[in-house]
């Protein structure tokens, strides 16, 4: 989210540098460009915000199925300890 938000602050500045009061004339011009550049600042973070999300998504997911198998074999062992102390008695 900094990146959006710094980005959208660099755009604007940048856009607010160029504009100078005495140019009247050019102005709509400029804040079309400013708009545009502010627009695709936007659009560029959003996609690495969803590809920085949608690989900690599939980190999560693998990591939850990892944590399940080992809680299956974690059960597993539990039972054949159970058996084993019954055996024993």
């Amino acid at each position: 989210m900094k990146k959006v938000f710094l980005s959208i602050a660099l755009v604007a500045a940048m856009g607010m540098s160029f504009v100078s009061c005495r140019d009247t004339e050019n102005k709509n011009d400029e804040i079309e460009e400013t708009m545009d550049d502010t627009g695709d600042a936007v659009e560029d973070a959003a996609d690495d915000v969803a590809d920085a999300t949608e690989g900690a998504l599939e980190k999560t997911g693998k990591a939850i199925d990892n944590a399940a198998e080992e809680t299956k074999e974690a059960g597993r062992a539990v039972e054949n300890a159970v058996k084993e102390i019954g055996d024993n008695n």
